[in-house]
């Protein structure tokens, strides 16, 4: 094995210590109000988040946050670090990636042969996908390749909050990971050639559902 592909094997793992499993990202919200009540409505709700939500704006922003790293051009990185944090459309998500961002950040300060750059010290608040591209080219690990364990980390957390929240058992887990899996590729090859004109975050369902969560009166995740 490759130790590039250990590496991103590290960097996807749930045992990451950034505090991931901890959000649901409005999904919570979802399932109170009966949006989302079985296998088949999780699956819904969580490849409409990927393929017309993350996948249109986070994922092509995240892959050209690598790009940036790759040629250390900081200028770009804190341009896009700055539009990422401004598209959070509720302050549960803008909290959120701002607390997994200063975890990452401070993972990585502390792993060994792990220099980080001072751009992320002049930054005034730093989002999750600025150091997560930074340590994906850090570690030199292909662009699709990283895109791909990004994605997929995020649907593993959600299929995770939907196990909590609905509840699912882990059979009906792993057939949902399966199906996710499979939409995956394609929302990568997306993301790696559209242009920033394209992008869109425009998911109101998604932005009602996060907005919905913060005044949720019992809840089990923080967003």
């Amino acid at each position: 094995m490759s130790l590039v592909l250990a590496r991103l094997l590290q960097l996807a793992s749930p045992a990451l210590p950034v505090g991931a499993y901890t959000y649901s990202q409005g999904l919570e919200w979802a399932v109170e109000a009966g949006l989302v009540r079985d296998e088949t409505s999780a699956g819904q709700w969580i490849g409409g988040v990927l393929e017309e939500g993350i996948g249109r704006f986070e994922a092509p922003l995240a892959a050209c946050l690598q790009r940036a790293w790759n040629v250390a051009d900081v200028g770009e990185v804190a341009r896009l670090n700055g539009e990422f944090l401004a598209s959070r459309e509720s302050s549960e998500l803008r909290a959120e990636t701002l607390q997994m961002g200063y975890s990452l950040r401070r993972l990585l300060r502390d792993l060994d042969d792990f220099p980080l750059p001072e751009v992320l010290d002049e930054l005034p608040e730093t989002a999750f996908p600025t150091v997560w591209a930074l340590a994906a080219a850090s570690w030199r690990i292909p662009l699709a390749d990283s895109l791909a364990a990004y994605l997929w980390s995020w649907c593993e957390n959600q299929v995770l909050a939907a196990l909590k929240a609905v509840p699912l058992g882990q059979t009906a887990g792993q057939r949902l990971l399966l199906q996710l899996g499979g939409r995956i590729p394609p929302v990568v090859q997306r993301a790696l050639v559209l242009p920033e004109a394209a992008w869109s975050n425009f998911a109101p369902g998604f932005a009602l559902a996060s907005s919905q969560h913060e005044t949720q009166y019992s809840r089990l995740f923080r967003s």
